[in-house]
Formats: C-alpha cells, sequence, structure tokens
C-alpha cells in the first residue's frame, strides 16, 4: 500500500507550484538574478551501483526523461528540483524477481560559476527521495507479496549550462545518491532484503530561463504620463 509522508507531500506542493509557474514563464531581463527560474528537460541514464548489495538484490540500468526546476537567489545560489518516474526490474542471482515503480524527486543547493561567459558550470548538495509503488513479484517471487520502503538519501551534483541565446540553455549534469532499500517479500516466499542502490544519474537536456517577477507583475515598465 502506498503511504505518503510528510517530505513526499512537501515535494509534490513544490513541483506542483513550480510547474504552474514555469507555464506562463517569458524571459529574462539582462542582469536580473534573483528570482530567475531555470526549467529542463532532460534524458537521463540511471546507473544503480547495487553490485556491493549484501542482498545480492541488483537493479537493471534504465533511460528516462526527467524535469529540472532551479530557482535563483541570487546570481551564485539557487535551489533545485529533479523530478521523474521511472519503472524498474529487480534481480537476485541473475533473475528477475520484483517489477515497481519509483517516484525520486532530487533536492539541491546550488553554487553557479558566472565568470566564464555563456559557460556556466555549478556544484551542488542535497538529498533525494526515492518512493517506490506498484510493487509486484514475478518469477520465483511470483506468488509473493514484494514491499520496497521509501529512503531518503544524500546527493552530490556537478554540471553546466551553455548558453545559446534567447533565455535557451544547453545542460549536462551528474548526480551521486548515497541510499539504501528494506525490501520484504511475504506469501509464497518468505524473505528480507537490504539493497544499497546508490545511482549514479546521468542528464544532458535543453533548459530555458525566465524571471518570476514577471509572472506576479512586480517588473513593469515606467508610466506614460496623462497628457
Amino acid at each position: 500500500m502506498l503511504k505518503m509522508g510528510s517530505r513526499f507531500k512537501a515535494f509534490m506542493a513544490g513541483l506542483a507550484v513550480a510547474g504552474a509557474m514555469a507555464g506562463a514563464a517569458v524571459p529574462a531581463q539582462a542582469g536580473d538574478y534573483s528570482g530567475d527560474m531555470l526549467v529542463r528537460v532532460q534524458g537521463t541514464y540511471l546507473n544503480f551501483n547495487d553490485e556491493s548489495s549484501p542482498s545480492g538484490l541488483e537493479l537493471d540500468d534504465q533511460f528516462i526523461p526527467t524535469l529540472t526546476l532551479t530557482y535563483f537567489l541570487n546570481k551564485n545560489l539557487a535551489v533545485e528540483l529533479f523530478c521523474c518516474f521511472a519503472n524498474l526490474d529487480a534481480e537476485l542471482n541473475g533473475s528477475n524477481v520484483a517489477d515497481f515503480w519509483v517516484f525520486p524527486p532530487a533536492l539541491t543547493l546550488q553554487y553557479h560559476f558566472d565568470s566564464m561567459g555563456a559557460f556556466k558550470p555549478y556544484v551542488g548538495a542535497g538529498i533525494q527521495y526515492i518512493l517506490p509503488f506498484d510493487e509486484e513479484g514475478v518469477g520465483a517471487l511470483g506468488t509473493s507479496r514484494v514491499e520496497i520502503d521509501d529512503a531518503l538519501g544524500f546527493t552530490l551534483q556537478a554540471g553546466v549550462d551553455i548558453e545559446v541565446g534567447q533565455g535557451w540553455y544547453l545542460n549536462a549534469d551528474v548526480k551521486k545518491t548515497w541510499i539504501d532499500h528494506d525490501v520484504s517479500s511475504r506469501g509464497g516466499v518468505n524473505a528480507d532484503f537490504n539493497a544499497e542502490i546508490d545511482p549514479w544519474i546521468f542528464s544532458v537536456g535543453l533548459g530555458y530561463r525566465f524571471n518570476l517577477s514577471d509572472i506576479f507583475g512586480s517588473r513593469h515598465a515606467e508610466a506614460v504620463p496623462i497628457k
């Protein structure tokens, strides 16, 4: 059964608000930083470093579409929300034993370097919350009820945005998360596992930058005097 914890609700609320803002976006004016939002659409490769997991439980690597929403506090500091959905297969001793979905948002605080012109590298650190759902046992666990607990892990990040003009950017990004899950099966096979998945997350994509003050109407042109 899917359980919505307070951390998950907070991520969902932030995602909904940021998505609504992005829908009404307009280009940022030169020189503005505070309130800027950068939205990226990416292709992402998930590489699970689970070969050393003590349980022997492994996840298949996946290529998925992802979205990031980055809010700039000033010209250097920003907060980024990374999100996606992924369908994963779990293997035990080379055989497929489970199929499930995950919602794995990551929230990072970033430092952006702004002294290299159109080439804008950044680094970040934060947390990733991985919420599995719709777990289903297959193969040896086909008659079992499989449950995978949600988990919170630590994330490091590095990347670069390359400005191509008119508010558009090319992006490359890599994240590393340290996280593990408790997995249980009941019914046909009764067993408990601890899976250390520690994923590498490699992304490339296209981004668009705008300023939130334009959306809320706080940045206006000077009024024309009435004659």
